[in-house]
């Protein structure tokens, strides 16, 4: 029997790597990556949500494979091998989401498999995973997705709330403060364009940094 103790699933060091991209290492905030999709897929709710869950099963579970691969793979031939995990998840999580969600399926459109560029997943894979445990990849690759659907969820906020008043389809402005009855409020058509989702994430980075201060440029 081995005199070492084995390590607690849920171990301080483990939790870090589930916890720390929601905000000391966040992938979009701190990392400025996967910005593009921030951008395409937050006008509304419901399709973040779906983007961001998606993202989180693509990066937990290729985190994962790559893992328990990663002693028996050549240097030469680990991107496409890499690339061909990637590609096999999101083929199966677009299938999935053609199934269940069709409606939400087409609103993302080509986003869904564009997944398999998205740097976080390839970044994770790089940096950690190859290096790590299966375990910890997989803590990492969930906390890395969580920490990516974070911002898209409070970006989609934002955007489908001031841009039609809505939020999950349901009418959260009363119809009666519409200026078209009388009332005082007009919908911000400006939040359903791309460039509001940018200055969306902007003011969040600047939130963020004010914050934590060792973020902020010396």
């Amino acid at each position: 029997m081995s005199t070492q103790e084995k390590e607690p699933m849920f171990s301080a060091k483990n939790r870090k790597f589930l916890l720390g991209p929601l905000s000391a290492n966040n992938p979009v905030i701190v990392q400025i990556l996967g910005i593009c999709s921030a951008l395409a897929v937050t006008v509304k709710l419901k399709p973040a949500i779906v983007m961001a869950l998606s993202v989180m099963v693509v990066t937990a579970f290729s985190n994962l494979v790559m893992s328990l691969l990663r002693n028996g793979i050549p240097s030469r031939i680990r991107i496409i091998v890499q690339l061909v995990v990637i590609a096999a998840l999101v083929i199966l999580v677009d299938q999935v989401l053609k199934a269940y969600v069709y409606d939400v399926s087409k609103q993302l459109s080509v986003y869904v498999g564009l997944i398999i560029t998205n740097c976080i997943i390839m970044g994770r894979v790089e940096a950690f995973a190859l290096g790590n445990k299966p375990w910890p990849s997989f803590l990492d690759g969930i906390g890395n997705g969580l920490g990516y659907g974070l911002i898209l969820v409070i970006v989609a906020f934002f955007r489908e709330l001031f841009g039609s008043g809505q939020l999950l389809g349901w009418q959260i402005v009363p119809e009666s403060w519409y200026a078209a009855n009388g009332g005082f409020y007009y919908n911000n058509g400006l939040m359903l364009f791309p460039p509001m989702a940018l200055i969306i994430v902007g003011c969040i980075i600047w939130l963020h940094r004010s914050y934590k201060k060792d973020l902020q440029e010396k």
